[in-house]
């Protein structure tokens, strides 16, 4: 058999990139679509099956280990036989390359406002991915035209030969070098893809974005990722959620917090007022004797569950605030009020519910 180094016309110690051009050289002048002779077909087999053994690394360091008589000329070694008895690396089965894939799956991230995690909202994405080609619907082929059977391997996608070895005769499997293991070629490529079925646009998805979701959490869109080659399936789509900061109210859990600042006389004869919350207007009652970290709890004004029904609460706050600039008339009055309560000095509180440690648990219970 013919060493595949002079199959190809190079030295031993020819680069990757001259074996490569050596090949193409040779396979343009004995390509059965160029030169339909025998001679010419046998010596395209040769010149196909020498290029992958030199252009793999690990095959062609077998190969000169072997020296270009070893096993009938092939430079085929122990793991080239038991490859051809239990299939290629990784156990591949052997048998033509499906051209069709699915996508890539894709990771986003979509910004929303808290008022919109309350009952949930639609959101429109424009994205950068890939799509089927619409002037080939996935065919990889011009229009006109179709995929045609590989004559080299007979549309199996592998090149089988029978190679003398230690152990008598045995056959071996390996990807025709024409169609690159798929068992058919495509003449005429799609112009607008370049035969990959696919092409790189901006797509509109339209998102369902649940009630309750939250920070961190990703929503599963099934086949709104890239479209596969060849018309392959898309992948799926994940959106990574980040609810943007609102200026007054917070999340914990499914509760909404707030804060309500109060006049020092509202907190001591009580006051009822109605404030604009997340989804409209809500009545809060300010109870007389109100203290600073008091909480007012509104029932099913928080979020709504993400599962389950019902919402959370919407837990309010107090802080009161001291008037600082006075006038005479008011510090008079002040001064007469506070003349008619019993006697009490500052001092530290004894109890442990007192107003740091209320202003601590605030919102936590």
């Amino acid at each position: 058999m013919s060493d595949h180094y002079e199959v190809l016309g190079v030295e031993r110690s020819a680069s990757p990139e001259e074996i490569k051009k050596a090949y193409r050289k040779l396979a343009r002048e004995l390509h059965p679509d160029v030169n339909p002779s025998d001679e010419a077909a046998e010596r395209f087999k040769l010149v196909t099956h020498a290029y992958d053994v030199l252009s793999d690394p690990e095959q062609r360091e077998r190969y000169d280990m072997g020296g270009a008589g070893a096993f009938g000329g092939q430079g085929f070694g122990f793991g080239d036989i038991f490859d051809s008895f239990f299939g290629a690396a990784g156990g591949r089965s052997a048998g033509p390359r499906s051209r069709t894939e699915r996508g890539q799956d894709a990771l986003l991230r979509i910004e929303i406002d808290l008022d919109e995690v309350v009952f949930g909202t639609k959101h429109e994405l424009e994205i950068d991915t890939a799509v089927l080609c619409k002037s080939c619907e996935g065919s990889c082929c011009a229009p006109g035209t179709s995929i045609v059977r590989c004559d080299i391997c007979g549309g199996t996608g592998q090149i089988q030969r029978s190679v003398r070895s230690l152990l008598g005769n045995v056959m071996t499997s390996s990807p025709c070098g024409t169609c690159r293991g798929y068992g058919t070629i495509i003449p005429n490529p799609c112009p607008t893809c370049a035969g990959q079925g696919r092409v790189r646009a901006k797509r509109k998805v339209a998102v369902d974005v649940p009630a309750g979701v939250d920070t961190g959490m990703r929503l599963h869109l099934p086949g709104e990722g890239e479209a596969g080659p060849a018309g392959g399936p898309n992948g799926d789509l994940y959106l990574e959620v980040k609810v943007r900061h609102h200026e007054i109210f917070s999340r914990s859990g499914d509760d909404l917090l707030a804060t309500l600042e109060v006049q020092m006389t509202d907190a001591i004869l009580g006051a009822e007022v109605t404030l604009d919350s997340l989804d409209g207007p809500v009545a809060i009652e300010i109870k007389p004797g109100t203290q600073s970290a008091d909480v007012v709890t509104v029932k099913d004004r928080g979020i709504t569950r993400l599962r389950g029904g019902g919402r959370g609460d919407l837990r309010v706050g107090v802080h009161v605030q001291t008037p600082v600039r006075l006038n005479s008339s008011e510090t008079e009055l002040i001064r007469q009020f506070a003349s008619k309560r019993p006697p009490a000095k500052p001092q530290f509180s004894k109890f442990q519910q007192g107003l740091f440690a209320k202003l601590r648990d605030r919102f936590l219970g």
